[in-house]
């Protein structure tokens, strides 16, 4: 298969950005991954642009991708509006990577763009009721929240203030890992710790504060076994990707040598299982496949990105991936196997946690995280000798599982 790259990844602080729109976070993202090419606007032979909330919070349907690249210059070329739930922006790079693999395409764009922070916080926590199936909420809310039978949450570890229902229902997958495996909520906390520090070191992070375990512990509860420093915040942001193929690149003006190939990209779908018969996650299936097409192994991996919107996330995703032993991604996190100078460092970018959320320009931050750390240019965060990387990055749910998973491999 003919080899694909990426030649440039642009990506803008996530956080708060009240006064910007998704035009102008769109905008910062795509000019630093074209700069980062060396590649003109006029070189782009196609864009797809990811974004989950905009149809909900400014009633812009329909035409999202057009507008916000039309009004930084980008037109006359096929745009596709990709909206995938938090997978959007990794399914946009799958897309990409498709078209030029298909060869009726050299140079492609890959943006994603989000912009959920508002003082509606009714409105803004209500962008995720549709990632679900609206029409059984009921049923589908009591099928994920039996998960976490067995495990009786402590007098006062459920918050009173407003969050995502997802917290609920990752909280149920906590307390399904504890009765399955013996994981504790001090190992979860150590996930969150650790991508706290990641964070402290990343100048695009929402967050840069780091904690201990015992102020994880400590802090606010939102839905046991979580409190707020393990759950992803709700944020703005954006990031980009030009993908090319060998013809491509050597028309940019950027180094070559910065270029990082794409060895392998596999979208999935969940199926129907038992909650507890983990060997066929979507996610396991994925990284079955993933690792088949790259002809790599789990043990490849030197640095990873995982969907993390709690902690229990990355701990699960830790396991399905093979980076960790099932149900030892916990213990792995306790142990400092998965932070930097670990034997297998997992979201040095400080991950959802504390990088933020923006859900759908999350996949492509978690690739520009990894394409900056197998470049050698993530400076105190870097980690050392990483030449595989490796991004899951999920989105809404279906049955017991996410509905739809989007797992990428890159190596120098």
């Amino acid at each position: 298969m003919e080899p694909i790259f990426i030649a440039g990844v642009g990506m803008t602080p996530f956080g708060r950005h009240l006064a910007l729109s998704v035009q102008d976070l769109t905008r910062q993202a795509v000019q630093a991954a074209l700069q980062d090419a060396g590649c003109a606007l006029d070189q782009l032979q196609a864009a797809y642009f990811a974004n989950a909330t905009q149809g909900h919070m400014e009633g812009q349907h329909m035409v999202r991708g057009q507008l916000a690249l039309r009004a930084m210059g980008v037109q006359g070329i096929p745009i596709i509006n990709v909206e995938n739930a938090c997978a959007s922006a990794s399914t946009a790079l799958h897309l990409a990577v498709q078209q030029v693999q298909a060869g009726s395409c050299d140079i492609v764009l890959a943006v994603g763009a989000e912009k959920m922070v508002s003082e509606d916080k009714a409105r803004m926590f209500a962008a995720f009721d549709g990632a679900w199936d609206v029409h059984d909420t009921a049923a589908s809310q009591a099928r994920l929240l039996a998960m976490g039978q067995g495990v009786m949450p402590p007098e006062g570890s459920q918050s009173g203030r407003p969050y995502s229902v997802f917290m609920d229902i990752y909280a149920a997958m906590g307390r399904m890992h504890m009765r399955e495996f013996g994981s504790t909520q001090r190992q979860f906390a150590a996930v969150a710790a650790k991508n706290h520090a990641h964070s402290v070191h990343n100048p695009l992070a929402q967050f840069r504060e780091a904690f201990s375990v015992a102020q994880v512990l400590a802090a606010p509860p939102i839905s046991y076994p979580l409190t707020l420093p393990m759950c992803s915040p709700v944020s703005d942001g954006a990031a980009a990707a030009v993908v090319c193929n060998a013809a491509g690149l050597k028309r940019l003006s950027g180094e070559a040598r910065r270029a990082v190939r794409v060895l392998g990209c596999v979208l999935q779908t969940g199926s129907e299982r038992d909650a507890t018969d983990l060997e066929n996650h979507l996610v396991r299936k994925a990284a079955q496949r993933l690792y088949e097409q790259a002809g790599v192994a789990p043990q490849d991996v030197g640095v990873a990105e995982v969907h993390d919107a709690t902690a229990i996330g990355e701990v699960l995703q830790s396991e399905l991936l093979g980076l960790v032993p099932m149900g030892q991604g916990g213990l792995a996190a306790e142990r400092g196997e998965t932070a930097i100078g670990g034997r297998i460092p997992i979201n040095p970018s400080g991950g959802l946690e504390s990088k933020g959320h923006p859900i759908g320009a999350t996949g492509l931050g978690q690739v520009f995280e990894l394409v900056t750390q197998l470049r050698g240019e993530a400076g105190p965060r870097q980690v050392a000798g990483a030449r595989i990387a490796l991004a899951e990055n999920g989105g809404g749910l279906a049955g017991v599982e996410e509905a739809v998973a989007c797992l990428t491999l890159l190596g120098m």
